[in-house]
């Protein structure tokens, strides 16, 4: 027969507590990442990936279509590149934020829209251009920009030149809006509570 002792109790509810945070969390949200690494050289992207939508996107590959030398990927070989004008990207379900590692000839403006068409949230590229070798001073190839916000956008638009050919980006992220992933928790719950049990376990005192 088991039982807790009376030290014990507050650090179990702490563990229990802990570990429902931990649930919670990552049922509410999840982030998924693209390398472009699956595609092609010159492949033209539309609905290839699951719940996105590209237009005038395509992928080029180090060593044939792309210049490295300028616009070096973050990872790997592929990058994607706005193609005859700007990119759009639409989400088959709401997001909170998007983000991405972009080389750019001038500056790029990514701007995430709602349902109803109506911009939630803006920004712009640190620099006027930050290819590797020719850049703005102080810049470097592959910046960061994220555009995040809290109620949620279904696309989002990159322009740099509006005729195209004007930047590449690769490793680009999403983070699911929390009202809509319901999925996860299926997955999440058996293994949560698992580590519950075997942490728990250990402030277990035997009589």
């Amino acid at each position: 027969m088991t039982s807790f002792s009376n030290k014990q109790y507050p650090r179990v509810r702490i563990l229990r507590s802990v570990c429902l945070f931990t649930i919670v969390s990552l049922a509410c949200s999840a982030t998924t990442i693209i390398d472009f690494e699956q595609f092609t050289d010159s492949e033209t992207l539309t609905t290839q990936i699951p719940g996105l939508t590209f237009s005038d996107t395509s992928v080029i590959t180090t060593g044939i279509s792309l210049n490295e030398l300028e616009f070096p990927p973050h990872s790997g070989t592929n990058v994607a590149f706005d193609s005859g004008g700007p990119i759009d990207i639409t989400f088959s379900s709401p997001v909170t934020s998007f983000s991405g590692y972009f080389t750019y000839t001038e500056p790029l403006n990514i701007v995430a829209y709602n349902a109803a068409g109506s911009p939630v949230a803006e920004v712009t590229s640190a620099f006027s251009s930050n290819l590797a070798i020719s850049g703005d001073p102080g810049s470097s190839p592959n910046e960061f920009i994220s555009v995040t916000s809290a109620s949620g956008f279904d696309s989002v638009l990159l322009t740099g030149d509006p005729a195209g050919g004007s930047f590449v980006m690769d490793d680009i992220s999403y983070i699911s809006s929390p009202s809509i992933n319901v999925a996860e928790p299926a997955l999440l719950l058996p293994v949560s509570f698992l580590i519950f049990a075997l942490l728990s376990r250990k402030h277990v005192s035997a009589i």
